[in-house]
């Protein structure tokens, strides 16, 4: 849904990325480094609620350094195929060490939290899988990474105001019930839109 937004964010993140000295990929390491520290406060979180905090800020960190290096490496000329490899598959490590801390935490209950992942994986992997057989690359839905970045960031921070479960279940358990439903939504929606594409080739 964010992906709409992408132009105007690029205004935002170019001057950022013309100050940045370090090389794309680094920058695509420190991300993961960043989601890794994410899971890890996610994970501990429920008996220690002020890591929601820094979990939070960790999450912001890797959507930003995420979107900074695919900018640094276009403006310098050095976009590859190898670093667009590198950045999809960090990508989805970081989504799994994200969604996996919160999910191993007692905030989501595990079949909840599996069904939550499951679809957020499927959701990249149409995405890439798309770009893979001559189509675009895939980032529309409702449901892209941009989305899922935000909404966590997000959700860690009223998670740490909203302790008690609300209609029977956590904040967070709320969320990942949305990325199930959002996730299928997207799928859906991203499936038809290439199968639309083979039937006009």
């Amino acid at each position: 849904m964010l992906d709409k937004y992408r132009q105007k964010a690029d205004k935002i993140l170019e001057p950022m990325a013309k100050k940045i000295g370090m090389e794309a990929n680094i920058l695509t390491y420190l991300s993961l480094i960043f989601a890794v520290m994410a899971g890890i406060a996610a994970f501990f979180s429920f008996e220690k609620k002020w890591l929601l905090l820094p979990a939070s800020i960790f999450i912001l960190l890797n959507g930003l350094f995420d979107a900074l290096d695919g900018k640094i490496a276009r403006m310098r000329g050095k976009a590859s195929k190898k670093g667009d490899f590198i950045d999809h598959a960090i990508d989805r490590f970081a989504d799994v060490f994200i969604i996996g801390g919160i999910v191993a935490s007692p905030w989501v209950d595990k079949v909840v939290g599996l069904a939550a992942m499951a679809a957020m994986l499927l959701v990249s992997y149409l995405g890439t899988q798309a770009q893979a057989i001559g189509y675009k690359r895939v980032y529309f839905g409702i449901l892209g990474r941009a989305d899922r970045i935000v909404i966590l960031f997000f959700a860690c921070i009223i998670q740490f105001f909203v302790i008690e479960k609300i209609y029977g279940f956590y904040f967070m358990e709320w969320v990942m019930f949305y990325f199930i439903v959002a996730g299928i939504a997207t799928i859906l929606q991203r499936y038809y839109t290439v199968m639309k594409w083979f039937g006009k080739s």
